[in-house]
């Protein structure tokens, strides 16, 4: 006789707990920090942030890529952060909002990333990308979600009713809380996050300045760790810590609360001269007519922007470091292995997937190593960077094919190229914003713009070099061939 077993399954339901397709715990994370920082009232929420935007001033900035705002009660800090969230576009589609601050509550080995749930404040729901979180938790060894790292902590939650104040459209948020001051963990995290600091992103970085100091010490103070973060430089940043450390300023326990936060921003953005940190209000507790002059608390408002270009220029930060890597993991793949890497094209912007021509040039030493590259391309710019690499490295005749000893010693720059014009007269070239493409019968060659600018040549010097050593038709045969001028968006290593 057949036994039939019967199974019994109860679902248990627990209001706003629910469990995803991974078999993980959701809940949504319920706001803390309301009726402590800010008003936990919806009305009377809304109407202070009313308050806050409309005396808050609108400065001449565009550009936004991040920002660093204040986290302490709204009395005291709410002007300076609603200064820092008005000069975001409140109607731009941001892809994900980071916000990122050091924590206060517990220590933590890396960084706690909340994707349990979503966030909640008086104001509604702030959706969490958790997908996105996940995948920097599995990349990561240093990413992990500790779930009372984020349940008592206000670092993040009192930006969060600025963004849905003043935000127009739906936005989800990576909340990130970062609980250690070990700089090669924070490099770490800097390196996972750099590939989505971009103009399709925002990052807001939660810190206030000084701590218990004298009013005019803060002042003094906060200015000089403004400074240092206007720099740009982590160094600097530390030595302007310690300078204030140093100074001995009475009441002072630390200059920055979320100095880990602003020195992991720091990692992603220091090398890059494009990326510029402007200062926007600066108060402190002092300021406010219920504070202490004698023990204040320094609230700084900054914004990191991509600085205005050329009207050529239309690659981003993000771009130009993209193209950089695409080039560097290319050579050392086909080098070493033989193998050309594929490269996934989602995670680029829609720049890198225009058809455009490139050059690639290696250097060693700052010695010429190689150079090839394509004015006319059929295929988008990444893919014309990554072919350009490989001949570079291999095809250019002047030169032995590049040696795996050497990978670590080349200097990898790439030119992108705006389209080819036929000039009339040589009198429309200009040194150094100009390349120039000689062409005369079966024959040509070219220079760089930067070749000008390298050498010193005059323009007869460029045009003369360029006809007789790369189109191979003597010294002036330039006089009679037709001549094209280019620019460059050139960018290294």
């Amino acid at each position: 006789m057949l036994k039939t077993k019967i199974f019994l399954f109860i679902l248990l339901i627990v209001p706003g707990l629910f469990v995803n397709c991974d078999g993980q715990q959701l809940k949504d994370r319920p706001a803390y920090a309301a009726g402590k920082f800010y008003e936990s009232d919806s009305t009377k929420l809304r109407a202070n942030l009313n308050y806050l935007f409309n005396s808050a001033e609108q400065l001449e900035t565009a550009n936004i890529l991040a920002i660093i705002s204040p986290h302490a009660g709204y009395v005291y800090s709410g002007s300076v952060a609603a200064i820092a969230f008005k000069q975001v576009d409140p109607d731009k589609n941001y892809k994900n909002i980071f916000v990122i601050g050091s924590s206060h509550t517990m220590p933590i080995n890396g960084a706690s990333i909340y994707v349990a749930g979503d966030y909640i404040t008086p104001l509604g729901k702030v959706s969490v990308n958790k997908t996105l979180a996940r995948k920097l938790i599995n990349e990561n060894k240093y990413f992990s979600f500790i779930r009372q790292a984020h349940v008592n902590e206000h670092i993040l939650e009192n930006q969060l009713p600025f963004l849905q104040y003043h935000l127009k459209k739906d936005f989800q948020i990576v909340p990130i809380s970062i609980g250690t001051d070990d700089e090669n963990v924070l490099k770490s995290i800097a390196e996972s996050l750099k590939p989505y600091l971009n103009d399709e992103n925002l990052f807001v970085i939660s810190a206030d300045f000084s701590h218990y100091p004298r009013y005019r010490d803060a002042r003094h103070a906060d200015s000089l760790t403004a400074k240092a973060i206007i720099s740009n430089n982590v160094e600097t940043f530390d030595l302007a810590l310690n300078q204030n450390e140093v100074s001995n300023y009475p009441g002072l326990v630390t200059s920055t609360c979320g100095s880990t936060s602003i020195k992991m921003m720091l990692y992603i953005t220091e090398h890059d001269t494009g990326l510029k940190y402007i200062p926007l209000s600066y108060k402190n507790s002092g300021d406010v007519a219920i504070g202490d002059k004698n023990r204040v608390v320094g609230y700084f408002a900054l914004a990191l922007v991509s600085e205005a270009t050329d009207e050529n220029e239309f690659l981003t930060a993000k771009d130009k470091s993209d193209l950089l890597r695409i080039a560097r993991l290319t050579i050392d793949e086909y080098i070493n292995k033989e193998e050309v890497p594929q490269i996934d094209p989602t995670q680029f912007s829609d720049n890198l997937l225009v058809k455009s021509g490139a050059f690639v040039t290696l250097n060693k030493n700052h010695q010429l190593r190689g150079c090839i590259g394509r004015f006319i391309a059929d295929e988008p710019l990444y893919k014309v960077v990554q072919n350009m690499a490989i001949s570079a490295a291999t095809q250019d005749y002047r030169f032995q094919v590049v040696q795996p000893p050497e990978l670590q010693m080349l200097e990898i720059e790439i030119s992108v190229l705006t389209p080819l014009k036929k000039v009339n007269s040589i009198d429309e070239i200009e040194l150094g914003r100009d390349g120039i493409y000689i062409v005369k019968g079966s024959r040509s060659g070219t220079f760089l713009p930067q070749v000008a600018t390298e050498t010193g040549w005059t323009l007869e010097e460029f045009l003369g070099h360029c006809a007789r050593d790369k189109a191979g038709i003597g010294w002036e045969g330039w006089k009679d061939a037709d001549i094209y001028i280019y620019q460059a968006i050139v960018f290294g290593e």
